[in-house]
């Protein structure tokens, strides 16, 4: 099916996995197959009915080594020593046709050793999320996990009502979390923490391997990666919703699409998930979640940093507190971007606030309101501009005529970058849920089929899916977004 496969992780020692199956289903169909992600992992031609089979769970072809693997995390700040996959079976590794390796996994594919009491299974409604959502942040560049393919199983999966249940094959970098780090550290299994550090550097930062202290390498390069991700996610108005340490990917990729959402009207601390009743994930909350979250993954490292355990916390601190200063960098250099001013100026951080604050005042839709700076270049009104979101004007035009000026020994090209940055459309929440709704309670597709087309190219639209994809009515609002299991 792939033309090359290597199944590395697989080779490790058995504490870092569990082998396990995936348990097959009643009667498989397809939700979505992704073409375009198939060619570039290098899979043949001509294996549309094998594909079925071997994406819904029912068949292990001879390449794969399904495992499950062993992680802890921390849930909503509380720790939890194991967690695993316990509806996830990995099922093998490929070589795509760049000679970058990818984890395929089965996701909702049944029971494994670290299902606890849960059917490991999961209902259509969080696989077209996860593919929708996945794909669409793929689309918008930001580093994320794919949706290869998703598969109805033809049999329900009970949670307060019976739902129609589906598989979703996921495709990444690879697995590793900073939970899987815990997990060994938690157990004061040093050998297999090595381990694991030397198979994460030589998959992932292979260049740290040539530096005079590679685990330190290792932490400051998870750290920039993160910086540059939530960076993204609030250029975005990405609300990840549950950024446990368990759902932070190593590689600084986008994982576990669960109560996630795209924020409407702005409002810095808002929250969609249900279960995060406290808002520890909150939009303007994620900066600091995930340095706390790279403190525990460098708590790990502390054994492995140095033999002087107080020379190994001081090192590590460094980083940590680093860690601010290389994100505000990131962020700044996305939201000028996002305003069209190239290069940083000093004076940047408070015009890009001072937008912000102009959003939040109103609760303007933030996808609108950068995508219609483009029609305020020329100083004129528009009825296609940012005045026409606003009740009270004069807060906007006063910024306007500063944000002006600051563009005018960068004018040129500003127009390009300003629709290069801002999409015209994100996944919109309503139009997910609908989605979600037609395929459970009819077996439609057509609300999923048209957002996965749309989705493709957010920053060139026709005028029908863009009135389509426009902000909810109130009475359309999605104002909860849930956890998938």
């Amino acid at each position: 099916m792939f033309k090359h496969i290597d199944n590395s992780y697989a080779r490790l020692p058995e504490a870092f996995f569990r082998a396990c199956e995936p348990t097959p289903v009643a009667e498989p169909q397809w939700l979505a197959f992704n073409e375009a992600l198939a060619e570039e992992l290098g899979m043949l031609p001509g294996t549309g009915a094998d594909a079925l089979q071997v994406f819904a769970g029912n068949q292990v072809p001879d390449w794969a080594t399904p495992v499950a693997t062993a992680y802890a995390g921390h849930q909503f700040g509380h720790f939890v020593p194991q967690l695993g996959d316990g509806r996830a079976v990995l099922l093998a590794e490929v070589l795509d046709t760049q000679g970058q390796r990818r984890d395929v996994q089965l996701k909702g594919a049944g029971r494994t050793p670290f299902s606890r009491s849960g059917d490991g299974r999961s209902p259509i409604g969080p696989v077209i999320r996860e593919y929708l959502v996945s794909e669409a942040m793929h689309a918008l560049g930001v580093p994320t996990t794919r949706a290869l393919a998703a598969v109805v199983s033809g049999e329900p999966v009970y949670r307060e009502y019976p739902l129609p249940g589906a598989v979703l094959t996921r495709v990444a970098s690879s697995h590793i979390r900073v939970g899987t780090f815990q997990y060994f550290a938690a157990r004061g299994d040093t050998d297999s923490l090595r381990e694991l550090v030397d198979y994460t550097i030589d998959r992932h930062y292979p260049e740290a391997r040539d530096t005079d202290n590679p685990v330190l390498s290792l932490l400051e390069q998870v750290a920039l990666r993160q910086a540059s991700l939530v960076a993204r996610w609030m250029g975005l108005g990405f609300i990840h919703g549950v950024m446990n340490t368990d759902n932070t990917a190593i590689t600084g990729e986008t994982i576990d699409y669960g109560p996630c959402a795209f924020m409407e009207g702005f409002q810095p601390d808002k929250v969609y998930s249900s279960i995060d009743s406290h808002g520890r994930y909150a939009y303007d909350n994620q900066p600091k979640l995930i340095r706390w979250n790279l403190a525990r993954f460098a708590e790990t490292l502390l054994p492995l940093l140095s033999a002087d355990s107080q020379q190994a916390v001081a090192m590590a601190t460094d980083i940590i507190d680093a860690f601010p200063g290389a994100y505000q960098q990131a962020w700044l250099s996305v939201m000028t971007a996002k305003l069209g001013l190239g290069e940083v100026y000093p004076d940047d951080e408070v015009l890009i606030n001072d937008f912000l604050a102009l959003l939040a005042q109103e609760r303007i839709d933030f996808t609108e309101a950068f995508r219609r700076l483009v029609y305020a270049l020329a100083d004129t009104e528009s009825p296609a501009g940012p005045v026409t979101l606003f009740r009270h004007t004069g807060g906007w035009q006063a910024w306007a005529q500063r944000w002006l000026q600051r563009l005018e020994p960068v004018k040129t090209g500003a127009r390009e970058r300003l629709l290069a940055t801002n999409p015209q459309v994100i996944p919109r929440n309503h139009r997910i849920e609908q989605a979600i709704t037609q395929a459970s309670e009819t077996g439609q597709l057509d609300d999923f089929q048209r957002l996965q087309r749309i989705l493709r190219q957010p920053f060139d639209v026709t005028p029908e899916d863009l009135q389509w994809l426009a902000p909810a009515q109130p009475h359309e609002q999605v104002v909860r977004t849930f956890c998938g299991t």
